[in-house]
């Protein structure tokens, strides 16, 4: 598909493979930003980009690519990798700075084997936060992380919760494990994000749901994609004490 006068947007849908042809300049980052975006939160695992008949024009577009890998760089079981063949040999040699390359689009899908990651998509229901619950547990026992269970099914619940009560679509719940921590995430299709504002006034009824993704959390945050959000979260056993109230 055409996406700039001066770039091409392929991709590859058995394979996952993004191939971009032609000259990347400020004019097209956009555009090629939010095919690699709706990509990576499409396919769960690492997400390859052909640059092989890419020619990068100015200090947008070679940031381009860092900048979109260090976006999901949180998210379950999503990476940016490159095939290019200015690399010198085989390996994670980064050709555009922070993003791992390799020569050949054969050497850059065997080092993007897809992860131990589960999804489901779950419609905008009352019944939908117990069936990420259950999906959360299932995940939590496969992966023997069965410490993160209760601190995962809380940010699970207020993730789904969100998207019920405020955007009502449909939505993709997905986790994957990642040396020792859990990753968790929640995609719509609003773009309206979530705000937090600290903690909520005691007369209040509501509002705390963000509160209590920042408490079992490490990290968390939200990350627009062309046709609404990611919102994620990466729990640490180490952090994980009795849940709050």
């Amino acid at each position: 598909m055409p996406t700039d006068a001066r770039c091409l947007v392929e991709i590859d849908e058995p394979t996952g493979v993004v191939r971009l042809t032609g000259v990347l300049d400020a004019a097209g980052a956009d555009t090629v930003r939010a095919a690699l975006l709706a990509q990576l939160c499409d396919r769960p695992g690492p997400v390859v980009a052909d640059v092989t008949g890419l020619r990068v024009a100015d200090q947008v577009g070679r940031g381009l690519f860092a900048e979109v890998r260090r976006e999901v760089a949180d998210w379950p079981a999503a990476d940016l990798l490159l095939c290019d063949p200015a690399v010198p040999g085989p390996g994670p040699d980064a050709a555009l700075a922070g993003v791992p390359a390799w020569p050949t689009l054969d050497d850059a899908l065997a080092a993007a084997p897809l992860a131990a990651v589960l999804t489901a998509e779950l419609a905008p229901t009352v019944g939908a936060a117990r069936q990420a619950r259950e999906l959360v547990t299932t995940g939590c026992r496969h992966w023997d992380v069965r410490t993160l269970a209760d601190a995962a099914s809380i940010a699970i619940t207020e993730m789904v919760n969100n998207v019920v009560a405020h955007a009502h679509t449909s939505m993709t719940i997905r986790l994957a494990p990642q040396a020792g921590t859990l990753r968790v995430a929640v995609r719509d299709h609003s773009h309206l994000r979530p705000a937090f504002v600290g903690l909520a006034p005691p007369t209040r009824a509501g509002g705390r749901g963000l509160l209590l993704i920042d408490t079992v959390a490490r990290r968390w945050g939200t990350s627009p994609v062309p046709d609404g959000k990611v919102v994620w979260c990466v729990l640490h056993p180490e952090d994980e004490t009795d849940p709050p109230d």
